[in-house]
């Protein structure tokens, strides 16, 4: 794979180093940078996350990384928190969104008092199905993927991956040049790998 300028934005939220790591395996590094023009001029961006809506949505929105975001027009990937970022609202904070998917982000809540095998946050290994994107092939069916999260976005018209936990919801979403994964694919082993060289290769 030819080396491409792949910028990783770089704002209030964790996860940066490890997707790096990720890329680094994949013989490619990214340039971890705030500046709107750097961002917009780059081949790939990636909008990771690990941390809390609201904070984050006011943070994005007081520096201007909103617009930017909202404005790019090359293959741009969110993940966990940036997946969930994308979407129009969030229950946590009760946020508006970027609103990149017309999609409300909700929380999980555990249908009886007795279901202890469910657990909030699901934080572990779980399957994806009903690919739908260049994202994935049909040998990505069923794969084990590493998730860690409290609030989900439901199936709906741009969802590119369900799982099953406690309901059936997107654990990716594609709505043209954007691509977004609930799951942390720079944590899911040869599977993520795979999901990540597919997109660069987008």
């Amino acid at each position: 794979m030819a080396k491409q300028n792949i910028v990783i934005i770089k704002y209030n939220a964790g996860n940066i180093r490890s997707v790096n790591n990720a890329l680094i395996r994949l013989n490619q590094e990214a340039e971890i940078t705030s500046d709107p023009e750097k961002i917009r001029g780059a081949d790939k961006v990636i909008f990771p996350g690990v941390g809390e809506a609201s904070t984050t949505m006011r943070f994005l929105n007081e520096s201007g990384l909103s617009e930017v975001i909202q404005s790019l027009r090359q293959p741009t990937l969110g993940i966990c928190l940036g997946m969930q970022l994308m979407g129009s609202h969030s229950e946590e904070g009760d946020v508006a969104c970027l609103n990149i998917f017309d999609e409300p982000i909700r929380k999980f809540i555990v249908p009886t008092p007795n279901a202890s095998n469910l657990k909030i946050p699901q934080m572990g290994w779980n399957r994806i199905f009903n690919l739908k994107s260049d994202l994935f092939d049909a040998s990505l069916e069923g794969q084990y993927v590493y998730f860690v999260h409290s609030y989900y976005v439901a199936a709906g018209s741009h969802t590119a991956a369900t799982t099953d936990y406690i309901l059936n919801y997107s654990s990716a979403l594609q709505r043209d040049n954007f691509f977004a994964t609930q799951f942390h694919p720079e944590k899911s082993g040869p599977v993520g790998q795979r999901i990540l060289e597919r997109f660069l290769n987008l």
